[in-house]
């Protein structure tokens, strides 16, 4: 089943996958739950900026995380906001230095350190990507209505705190 299959039925394979209630002691179902929606509103994303600008998630995640530093900022500290390896993120600066979305230049104080941050272009880039995706996002989740939306907000917002509570953020077991 290819990717827009999927996107054309995610509802029904929700159903298919996970049939069945919940229970109580029923965590992995709703973390499956969680899981396929995360996955079916990530691989929207990634179609419709692959078709609509030719480009990919993370390339606008490296102009979002740009977006909020307009001095710039190192690769190290990008890497650790990203979540990325250094590896990962020079190819993805590459790829977009290489269409003049931004620019590298070595830190004053440090040679060894590299600054990255947007160019006019790039951030003019990011602005038509950014309200695309905040179109794209309010599309995928206008059939839950305010009160709906609120309620998952507050809901998961618990489950955060639970995370942390329970010391599932960063543990290793």
């Amino acid at each position: 089943m290819g990717d827009q299959e999927l996107d054309e039925r995610p509802t029904q394979l929700m159903l298919d996958k996970h049939a069945g209630g919940l229970s109580r002691s029923s965590a992995v179902r709703l973390w499956l739950r969680l899981l396929t929606c995360s996955t079916t509103v990530e691989k929207r994303l990634r179609r419709r900026f692959t078709e609509q600008f030719d480009t990919t998630l993370p390339r606008f995640d490296v102009l979002a995380a740009l977006h909020r530093f307009p001095d710039g900022v190192t690769m190290s500290r990008l890497s650790r906001i990203l979540l990325v390896s250094g590896g990962n993120l020079t190819s993805l600066v590459r790829q977009l230095q290489g269409q003049g979305y931004l620019i590298m230049d070595r830190d004053r104080d440090d040679g060894r350190v590299w600054i990255v941050r947007s160019t006019s272009e790039g951030r003019a880039h990011f602005e038509a990507l950014s309200a695309a995706h905040h179109k794209w996002i309010d599309e995928m989740f206008e059939g839950l209505g305010d009160a709906d939306s609120r309620k998952l907000f507050d809901l998961l917002d618990s489950l955060k705190r639970s995370l942390a509570d329970a010391g599932a953020l960063g543990a290793t077991n």
